[in-house]
């Protein structure tokens, strides 16, 4: 795991596969409020449409009708 320093702040990244993913809660950890912000992102209707076609194309195991239910 690597880690980048964005204004004071260290961020976490992480590679799986030749992809990188950042941590989230290390972006906001120093943002009032920041965990609202992230539960207010992953509430959006285009963040919930984005997350569901991903798990169709990525997680064999994916339950659509569940997700719809959503």
């Amino acid at each position: 795991m690597s880690k980048i320093n964005v204004e004071g702040s260290e961020i976490s990244i992480i590679a799986i596969d030749n992809r990188d993913y950042i941590s989230l809660t290390d972006m906001v950890r120093n943002i009032e409020n920041g965990s609202a912000l992230i539960e207010k992102w992953l509430r959006n209707k285009n963040t919930i449409e984005f997350l569901g076609i991903w798990e169709e194309m990525y997680n064999t195991n994916f339950n659509s009708p569940e997700f719809e239910g959503i």
